[in-house]
């Protein structure tokens, strides 16, 4: 099991140096032609040491007790061929000439040497002072390893034969000095860390025994290797070599790397345009040469500019230092980032071509190929948050004090370092975010697709060479494929964090038809009035209606490109866990009481942490399990690592995890069967093995089709185009393209729509109104249709459409004349209008604002502007009634089709044609849609929770969380929250104050989820049928813990708050199976569980110090330890027509239960003082069953279905009941499919989801 394990610190540390056969050879010369400069010597690896360096077998060799000090370790010493020079290299004391162990196999020691000499091995007469580079290694996975060299050099003694004697002194040669390279390699990218243990290891080989070199920097290896690296998370670790401290900090979090390197370096280097444009031709994949007269700089400039990019990540050779022998690496012809010294400058640049030439030390960039300018306004802000970064240490610190210990000093440096690698990390982000914010509008996720052409379209002028150059390459295909996957990374949350009101608004409803019009919104007017453009898409009525006061065509002011929003996130407070003191490292009992040791820190540490703080425990679960692996204790391992489903999920080792099952003796694996927390954890792998998921990973660009398409391959080609989404609407388009009699959309009548719509976008982004017309519209609106120039009863002009109206542009002097808003229509009618000896068809609109029609000779025009006209009129009033504005954005999208399709069929049938996608007018027609008056008042508004979806999905759960008015916590976001579970698993979240979309999609399992509860304003538990408790923490908005003790599918919660000073709040959850545990809510350990015998247990509520369950056959009143008290069984009625129970709800005001039944529209109220008494019956009308009843002030609120629908098509209803008199006060026609769910927002609001059919909210006023 040995290759599975985890690696400690060190992977490899090799020391490299000239054989002292050369070494003989230069002395020797060096006597006979003394003045001539000493030769370049071709180095070579000397040692190799790699772990393990003890394991426990080497107790069972004979002749080697507890303290021996010479046990078998992997090292590789080179052959010692000459013994009269003696160098720190070959100072072996054994007998035997060669030492055969194996060397791992990804480590190349035949390029090594060259990278830890790049400059050459030159002897010396005097000595030189120690140097420092950094090296990374990429195999051909694109796995990365890093290294730290450090050359130092030693004297060499030299004895002649016959002149000089090993104690002789003949006469005195003068003293010549060798260096060697000792590199450490590690996985992990810890160039500080790792140069700090090389100094403490040179204080060590420049004070002892030539004979005592190889030992000594065996046990520096071998202590490396005793030190885990420390999990993603605030948890650092420290170490102690002598005479320094040193701490390894931990990446933030999975996605990010470790950083461990003064990320201000280029920052003091380059100006902020030269930054700009190396990140530019990075991120366009260009050839890139770093040169520096200090190799030390060279990757670490790299490394800094590798950070600035992420999330992207560098897809090509990556070869930050080039040896001399290396250069003809720079001949090849893909993209790469290498680095050589500043020597080879001119040799380079002149024997190549199309390179960028970096220059570290001047700071400058030349290059004959034309690189593109970063996107200006991005460019413009990532250089006003440079200006911001106070960039020098001595400027920061001189207020302090001398500091007279070391440690400390070192202590206060990297803290600031922290916290400035921390403002770095934050602009260069926001850069990476500015670029590409735009790219998620343009991508389908059901089809994996990007719509490479459209992203284009929208992008200003002058930035597109950039973005052209971009889209082709490898960085940013795999930024698709993390984005098409909904990853929430770095990118993400900085994203969902810097979203303007107008922007958050924007992601609350569908996306608009015409986004170049939206762009040109942006593009031509001020930043303000570009945002409130972008709220043309959003809900009606959420803030006040601005008018525009400039043109669309004023120019943008670079420094107002994007608004200076606040990049005030701090970095999250870390907590340092110091190892103890390095053991005897070859010893394997001293190694072992080590860890011992360590496995007994981590427990003090997780004893003293506060109640509550599970992401510090779970670092501590996650080291300790680590530990307890390399100390073969296997099943506290697992032990530890289960622990971390209920700490933080995210850190699971699963391949570890399964390593450790697979080696389990079968002495172990029977004890794991015993312990409950093991058992579950080994039947959660196999059945994870059983269902590993594929995931579709690949990313297309749309391509029009070549052959001609059925009505499947059509939904597709239309959805991957990013026309229209939804299923129903392209089902009506294929109609009006289809050909009648083969049933297939053909190719020609496919590319002649789709070249119209794109055509009709591009005009769109010309139009050009004049200042009259900007200043009489709102905010919110943008012109989707324009007419010829055509004669009216009001001057001759062109005819405009927008989301909201119809006005009239008019010729000669340009003018604007409004011709009515689509609500306040009345009629819209074709005549024919007298012309000579013709008759010209005429479009009449009575508007209720005006007593005349106005009238339009709008000739071949008319019959389809009549169409238009009549299906935004209808799309208005149903998004009035049913208080949706989603209806008048499908009405808009008919519209647009309407247009596409009568542009592209051009024949005497084509508005015919179109006339089937005419969906709201048809409705209004062949349906007379009333919406009660009772509804009308009640009804607020509503929202689409699957609107990103191509279908509806059910809402199965509703969870309305209260927001602050004020918070301290400034991570803590203060606004309320809906959520809602759909189907499948998935979780959306909308901003209860504006109702926008405040989270997309976050994907929980892939199963039902059944219930959901909010804790503390940073947590949302949530039980799914796959039996699994998820706990979504509010602020990353992802689920990083899981309860898996339930063994059916989670059916309810219910909170008991905290009784006394010294009690803690408690969730108790119930299962279909009857089982029912109790949480503590601040350590997630069970108190207790019980089963209750029942019949599918549902429902679960608290009062008055007993539990109140439901299961389908039965209600259960139960004491907290599981002691049945009461059970109030089916009444007869109901099982006479075999009902089961749907909900029950207790009104403890009146002390009453109310309980509703799945396939009866009757509810019965019992009295809690007496169940056995007989319940009061309340009969709903035209209702068959129940779903879900709710308390709100005095009322009850009780959802249900019906199996026939109404006159107006709604088979879902609400009734509104007096909890006093049981009777019902209002019947609301909520949906036109089941009721699923209710829930209360603070008692002033109640809010309905519905099944899929329909899968909308609705939200009701309670009055």
């Amino acid at each position: 099991m040995a290759e599975h394990l985890p690696s400690g610190l060190l992977d490899a540390c090799v020391v490299v140096g000239a054989p002292n056969d050369k070494l003989k050879e230069v002395c020797e010369f060096q006597q006979q032609e003394n003045g001539v400069p000493f030769p370049l010597l071709d180095p070579e690896v000397l040692q190799v040491h790699v772990p393990p360096f003890v394991t426990k077998e080497n107790l069972t060799q004979p002749g080697i007790g507890n303290f021996s000090r010479v046990q078998r370790r992997r090292s590789f010493i080179k052959k010692k061929n000459d013994r009269r020079a003696v160098s720190s290299a070959n100072a072996k004391t054994n007998d035997s000439s060669t030492e055969d162990v194996s060397v791992p196999k990804d480590l190349d020691l035949v390029a090594l040497p060259q990278l830890c000499f790049p400059g050459g091995l030159q002897l010396s007469k005097e000595q030189k002072d120690d140097h420092f580079h950094f090296l990374v290694f990429t195999d051909v996975f694109g796995n990365q390893t890093h290294g730290v060299v450090v050359q130092y050099y030693r004297p060499i003694q030299l004895f002649q034969e016959g002149a000089t004697h090993q104690n002789g002194h003949a006469y005195k040669q003068p003293r010549l000095y060798t260096p060697y390279g000792v590199c450490v390699i590690s996985k992990h990218p810890y160039y500080t860390a790792l140069r700090d243990a090389l100094s403490c290891l040179l204080g060590q080989l420049k004070t002892c025994r030539i004979a005592d070199l190889d030992e000594r920097v065996t046990e520096f290896s071998a202590k490396l290797a005793l030190v885990p690296i420390p999990p993603p998370g605030p948890l650092h670790v420290m170490f102690t070599l002598r005479p320094l401290t040193i701490v390894l900090p931990s990446r933030e979090d999975q996605d990010r790397p470790v950083i461990d390197l003064d990320l201000h370096l280029p920052f003091l280097c380059f100006r902020p345009r030269i930054l700009l444009q190396i990140m530019t031709c990075i991120l366009t994949e260009q050839r890139l040469v770093f040169f520096s007269s200090d190799w030390a700089r060279l990757t670490l400039m790299a490394e800094c500019f590798m950070l600035y990019i992420h999330p992207l990540r560098w897809q090509h050779p990556l070869v930050p230092t080039l040896s001399r022998q290396m250069l003809d690496f720079l001949m090849a012809p893909t993209a790469f980032l290498m680095g050589c010294h500043l020597s080879h400058y001119k040799e380079v640049a002149t024997e190549t071509d199309d390179l960028i030439l970096i220059n570290i030390d001047e700071g400058t960039l030349s290059s004959d190929v034309n690189i593109p300018e970063a996107p200006r306004a991005a460019a413009e802000c990532f250089k006003r948050r440079r200006n911001g970064l106070q960039l020098h240490y001595d400027v920061e610190a001189v207020h302090q004090g001398v500091c007279m210990d070391i440690n400390d000093l070192r202590m206060r440096r990297r803290k600031w370092q922290q916290n400035l690698n921390w403002e770095i990390q934050k602009v260069a982000l926001e850069f990476i975010v500015n670029v590409f914010r735009d790219v998620s509008d343009h991508l389908n996720f059901e089809h994996r697709v990007f719509n490479t052409d459209e992203f284009l379209k929208t992008r200003q002028p002058e930035d597109k060479p950039f973005y052209k150059k971009v889209l082709e390459t490898h960085i940013f295909h795999s930024f698709l494929k993390e984005r098409l996957s909904r990853k929430t990374d770095a990118f993400t949350r900085m994203e969902l964090s810097t979203r303007t009101e107008a922007q958050k608004m924007k992601a609350g409803v569908e996306n608009p038809r015409r986004p170049t019009m939206q762009e040109m919104a942006r593009k031509n007017s001020c930043p303000e009035n570009r945002l409130s453009k972008r709220l043309g898409r959003s809900l009606p009525n959420l803030g006040e209606e601005k008018h525009l006061s400039i043109p669309r065509h004023t120019s943008l002011t670079k420094d107002k490109a994007i608004p200076d929003i606040s990049l005030n996130i701090p970095a999250k407070p870390v907590k340092i866990f110091k190892l103890p003191d390095f053991p005897p490292p070859l010893v394997y009992n001293y190694v072992h009481h080590y860890y011992v040791e360590v496995t007994h820190q981590l427990g003090k540490a997780m004893a003293s942490l506060p109640a509550g703080d599970s992401s510090l425990l779970a670092r501590y679960y996650y080291l300790r399990g680590l530990i307890s692996t390399l100390n073969s204790k296997r099943l506290e391992a697992l032990s530890d690592f289960q622990n971390l489903y209920k700490t933080d999920v995210e850190l699971f080792p699963e391949e570890l995890v399964r390593t450790l099952v697979d080696s389990l003796q079968k002495e172990e694996r029977a004890q794991a069967e015993k312990r409950p927390e093991l058992k579950r954890l080994l039947c959660k792998l196999q059945s994870d093995e059983k269902r590993e998921l594929v995931t579709d990973v690949h990313v297309k660009k749309f391509v029009l089709p070549k052959s001609s398409m059925d009505l499947m391959e059509f939904v597709k080609c239309i959805q991957e185009s990013g026309i229209v989404r939804d299923i129903a609407t392209i089902h009506r388009l294929f109609v009006a393209l289809a050909d009648g009699q083969q049933n297939v959309v053909d190719v020609e009548t496919f590319r002649f729509f789709y070249t119209f719509w794109k055509e009709t976008e591009a005009e769109a982004q010309d139009v050009h109104l004049p200042l009259e017309a900007i200043e009489h519209l709102d905010n919110n609106e943008c012109v989707y249709k324009l007419s010829s120039s055509v004669k009216t009863n009001h001057g001759v002009g062109k005819i405009a459409m927008t989301q909201k109206r119809l006005f009239l542009l008019t010729e000669g002097r340009p003018g604007y004349v409004e011709i009515t808003k689509f609500r306040d229509i009345e009629e819209v009618k074709i005549s024919a209008a007298p012309f000579l000896l013709l008759r010209i068809p005429s479009l009449k609109i009575k508007s209720s604002l005006r007593k005349e029609f106005f009238e339009a000779n709008l000739k071949s025009e008319c019959d389809l502007w009549s169409l238009m006209i009549k299906e935004m009129w209808a799309g208005r009033r149903m998004a009035d009634d049913h208080k949706d504005p989603q209806h008048m954005q499908q009405a808009l999208t008919n519209v647009l089709l309407m247009d596409a399709v009568v542009g592209c069929l051009q024949s005497p049938k084509a508005t015919l044609a179109a006339s089937g996608l005419a969906y709201y007018d048809k409705m209004k027609k062949d349906v007379t849609v009333t919406v009660p008056k009772t509804t009308v008042e009640t009804l607020k508004h509503r929202i689409n929770p699957s609107l990103c979806m191509t279908t509806p999905l059910t809402v199965d759960v509703l969870l309305y969380t209260p927001g602050q008015l004020s918070s301290s916590d400034c991570d803590l976001d203060g606004t309320p929250k809906l959520w809602c579970a759909l189907g499948q698993g998935t979780v959306v979240v909308f901003d209860a104050a504006s109702w926008s979309m405040h989270q997309n999609c976050i994907q929980i399992g892939t199963r039902r989820l059944n219930c959901m509860l909010g804790l503390d304003q940073e947590q949302v538990w949530i039980g799914s049928q796959d039996s699994v408790i998820y706990i979504i923490n509010t602020l990353s908005m992802s689920c990083h813990k899981q309860l898996t003790e339930h063994r059916a599918e989670v059916m309810d919660f219910v909170l008991e708050e905290k009784s006394g000073r010294f009690s803690h709040t408690q969730v108790y959850s119930c299962s279909a199976d009857g089982f029912v545990i109790v949480w503590d809510v601040l350590t997630l350990k069970v108190k207790k569980q019980f089963h209750l015998d029942c019949e599918g247990l549902n429902f679960i509520n608290l009062h008055n110090g007993t539990l109140w369950c439901g299961a389908r056959d039965c209600i259960l009143e139960v004491r907290k330890n599981g002691v049945l008290h009461r059970k109030l069984p089916l009444p007869e009625a109901a099982m006479s027509i075999n009902t089961t129970f749907s909900s029950f709800l207790l009104v403890v005001e009146r002390g009453e239960i109310w309980t509703s039944f799945t396939d009866s529209g009757e509810l019965c109220v019992w009295a809690l003082t007496d169940l056995t008494a007989p319940s009061n019956r309340v009969t709903l009308p035209e209702c068959t069953g129940v779903t879900c009843m709710i308390g709100v002030k005095d009322q009850i609120w009780v959802g249900c279905h019906d199996s026939s629908p109404g006159p107006n098509g709604m088979k879902g209803k609400i009734f509104v009941l007096d909890s006093e008199s049981c009777c019902v006060q209002k019947e609301l026609q909520a949906h036109t499919d089941s009721v699923q769910a209710l829930c209360s927002a603070e008692d002033r609001y109640v809010l309905s989801g519905s099944a899929k059919h329909d899968g909308k909210i609705a939200i009701w006023k309670v009055e």
